[in-house]
């Protein structure tokens, strides 16, 4: 890189998390890359993951919510057999049971279809999730116990991509899959309910994120060669913050509407269903000068449009 640094970097980027590193490092990586501070990432990648973690750099932090809602495809390796006090390969052994014989690809299949669609899921001890101000792995390190919260998550699908393998010497049985989902979904834990499902223990013993946020992984860009650019190539790369938002509908402010909006005001519907021709829409990104400035959403009771995140009013 240049020792220059007069240029502002803002945007997204779609960054490659290699094996062995937390989101957290990535993040600290890529602050001393862009040369600023206000660096954020869109859903934890566990060390031992590799795949898509979007980056939000600069003003692009404020939407970091919205790559988060935006759906996940991952591919994977279950193995049937043993399970582990993580659900992956990280953690010790805690169950053991020999697979006697091969289960049948159309019974797991049955048994994928069962686990798809909204459903309550219980979250790994070993996760970040907090009970009581602390994290479960926390609880679990010091072998507390703890009553781990339910959630709701989506599983938009669950499939095989390749014939299943039986090993008869390990008594073990691997089965190779892909998962699209939404936010919040534990795919260890899938991995984990559907060794139940099939009356075996089970753990995740491979992952990698394929999409999150709109980018797939042939888009991603690796540490390495985000270190071997300079600052005109590393703003050439980030996408701006308007992807985070492209599946809300885009008004276009009039002169006289910025003004109002970089203090807060409101927007009349009538104004919104002149340029839109349409229904009104229950969130607006607002536009100024081609660039994303914040999100509207539309308060029914009161009828007007108003302030749900500001991005850029500069």
């Amino acid at each position: 890189m240049t020792k220059n640094e007069g240029i502002l970097m803002e945007g997204i980027l779609p960054l490659y998390k290699e094996r062995g590193m937390t989101s957290n490092d990535a993040v600290f990586k890529c602050r001393k890359i862009f040369k600023t501070g206000k660096v954020g990432h869109s859903g934890t990648l566990d060390p031992n993951v590799d795949g898509v973690l979007p980056i939000c750099i600069g003003k692009a932090t404020k939407v970091v919510n919205y790559l988060m809602d935006s759906g996940k495809i991952y591919q994977g390796e279950i193995t049937l057999g043993f399970a582990t006090e993580t659900e992956d390969l990280e953690g010790k052994i805690i169950t053991k049971e020999e697979i006697e014989k091969r289960i049948s690809a159309d019974q797991i299949d049955e048994k994928m279809r069962e686990l798809t669609g909204t459903q309550i899921q219980i979250p790994p001890m070993y996760s970040a999730i907090k009970v009581n101000g602390r994290r479960l792995y926390d609880y679990a390190r010091h072998n507390e116990p703890v009553k781990r919260p339910e959630r709701q998550v989506t599983v938009d699908y669950f499939k095989q991509t390749s014939p299943t393998v039986y090993d008869q010497e390990k008594k073990q049985q691997k089965i190779f899959f892909e998962v699209g989902c939404q936010k919040g979904t534990y795919v260890r834990t899938l991995a984990v309910d559907l060794g139940k499902k099939l009356g075996v223990p089970a753990v995740m013993s491979d992952l990698t994120r394929l999409k999150s946020g709109g980018f797939s992984i042939e888009e991603s860009i690796s540490l390495k060669k985000l270190s071997e650019m300079d600052e005109q190539q590393l703003e050439q790369i980030l996408k701006p913050v308007s992807h985070a938002l492209k599946k809300y509908p885009q008004y276009e402010l009039s002169v006289d509407e910025w003004k109002i909006i970089q203090n807060g005001g409101f927007l009349s519907p009538e104004s919104v269903q002149n340029q839109l021709k349409g229904e009104l829409q229950n969130k607006l990104v607002l536009f100024y000068e081609g660039r994303a400035r914040c999100v509207y959403f539309y308060n029914r009771p009161k009828k007007r449009y108003q302030p749900e995140q500001m991005i850029d009013l500069v």
